[in-house]
């Protein structure tokens, strides 16, 4: 595990509402570039999305990402997080999704699709990088 310097951690506040670039390298060897939410627990990074995409197959068969993490002030500061996927749960998905929707667009509520089930995955820091 990886520490989150001091002077970045700012970018993972919830005040902050940056946006993380989730990197994944797909099958074919190909890579993956999404911009996502994200929430910060103080020592993973949790992100969630639909059960069955793209990034959900991706992060359970691989379980390596990068995140890069620009300050919505300056995309010339950013952090970049090299980590492992630590856990993956459907428990409690449609909530997590709910609480990024607040964090994100002010709204608690989600909208609920027909059928989707919402997988949270938090991922563990191993490396980071800042340049601010």
């Amino acid at each position: 595990m990886s520490t989150i310097p001091e002077n970045a951690q700012y970018l993972l506040a919830q005040d902050t509402r940056a946006f993380a670039f989730l990197a994944l390298t797909l099958s074919d060897g190909t890579p993956q570039v999404s911009p996502i939410w994200f929430d910060w627990d103080g020592t993973h990074i949790i992100i969630n999305t639909a059960r069955g995409r793209l990034k959900d197959k991706v992060l359970k068969k691989k379980g390596k990402v990068a995140l890069a993490i620009p300050d919505p002030g300056s995309a010339y500061s950013y952090m970049q997080i090299r980590g492992t996927v630590d856990s993956e749960t459907e428990e409690g998905g449609y909530e997590m999704i709910c609480k990024l929707n607040e964090k994100y667009k002010g709204k608690r509520e989600y909208p609920r699709i027909p059928g989707q089930v919402r997988v949270t995955y938090t991922i563990l820091p191993e490396q980071v990088f800042v340049d601010l």
